[in-house]
């Protein structure tokens, strides 16, 4: 991981650096596709097994089928499609949290600028959502969308729980998962969500540009907005015919090459083993957190996460000076700072922050 070699990198929440297998593959793949494809088997080809392969790759680690697996762009793209997809009415509402991201905000509000549809805004507490106030929320919702790890204090949330909660009151339940996969195992089945949005340049170290969309295979009567030939059975037919499963999300062109790297980043990280990246993490922030003290933590002690964010009188002159000690976090819009701890990360990664702060 080049990016290592003179930084204490410490801000995977935001983005991971990439190992260097991972950019190779993302390099071949783009050569094979301008270089040897176009006098072989074709681009289009080319670029659908790569595609293929990415969706084998992500079901894979959500413990699905590849036919629940579209491709996106980010986790952003993928909950724009959901939002796009549903037929709103002014009477529809969307509960949201207090600490989601503005892929979890801005969707939402658009919708309501431009369809007149309510917003209920749940409070956590320190980033958890209680199942009971969800069911409450529901009674009235088209759709609720949480985080599985809220990036703002790095809390997981009881996701099973509350999509049952929301589904007693026959609301759709869209999962932003993209704080999870890489740093902790996801089952998207046992999850039993709707959807469940996510992309692979955080925890997973891969390149920008490769997200995913789970689809669960009981929605139906959901279909997209924005139609391409990657949507439909067949793509003369008139009118079109949605594929039945997750591909009805996808829409046209896109290159391969971060999916190809997206899915040798996500046998990178499994070749190491999710559940001992989960201890290593876990080690490491056990580390920080009993250096830091309570007194400065935002998080709970307990997040059980690679989140740390902590309290900072002046977080952006914080953040600034420690760039220039060669150690890279970020300040939230929450006023706190927040380290990200991830595997790769070393016990004097963690003292080197420490002795800084």
């Amino acid at each position: 991981m080049p990016a290592l070699d003179d930084t204490v990198y410490l801000n995977t929440g935001a983005s991971g650096p990439t190992p260097a297998p991972v950019v190779e593959a993302a390099e071949e793949c783009l050569e094979h596709h301008g270089f040897d494809a176009p006098g072989a088997e074709g681009m289009y080809p080319a670029a659908i097994e790569t595609y293929g392969r990415a969706r084998e790759a992500v079901a894979d680690l959500l413990g699905t089928s590849a036919e629940n697996v579209a491709l996106t762009h980010s986790t952003t793209d993928g909950i724009n499609r959901v939002a796009a997809a549903l037929d709103w009415t002014a009477e529809d509402s969307v509960v949201r949290t207090d600490v989601e991201h503005s892929a979890g905000i801005l969707p939402w509000a658009n919708l309501h600028e431009r369809e007149g549809i309510d917003i209920e805004v749940l409070d956590t507490e320190a980033g958890r959502l209680d199942p009971a106030d969800v069911r409450a929320a529901a009674a009235d919702a088209r759709l609720v969308c949480f985080s599985a790890v809220t990036w703002t204090h790095g809390t997981r949330n009881p996701v099973s729980d509350i999509v049952d909660a929301a589904h007693e009151e026959d609301a759709f339940v869209l999962v932003d998962a993209v704080q999870a996969p890489g740093q902790m195992p996801v089952d998207v089945e046992s999850w039993g969500a709707d959807f469940v949005a996510g992309a692979g340049h955080k925890w997973l170290l891969a390149p920008f540009g490769a997200g995913f969309l789970y689809v669960s295979p009981d929605v139906s009567g959901v279909d997209p907005a924005h139609v391409g030939y990657r949507s439909v059975t067949d793509p003369n037919a008139d009118p079109p015919a949605f594929h039945p499963n997750a591909g009805r999300f996808e829409v046209g062109t896109a290159s391969p090459a971060p999916y190809a790297g997206l899915a040798t980043a996500i046998e990178t990280v499994q070749s190491v083993g999710i559940d001992r990246i989960e201890r290593r993490i876990a080690s490491l922030t056990d580390r920080f957190v009993g250096g830091l003290g309570t007194e400065r933590l935002v998080s709970p002690p307990d997040a059980a996460s690679g989140l740390v964010a902590f309290e900072a009188s002046d977080p952006g002159a914080l953040v600034d000076r420690l760039q220039a000690e060669d150690i890279v976090v970020r300040s939230l819009p929450t006023g706190a700072v927040r380290a990200s701890i991830h595997a790769f990360n070393t016990e004097s990664d963690v003292d080197a922050l420490l002795n800084s702060l």
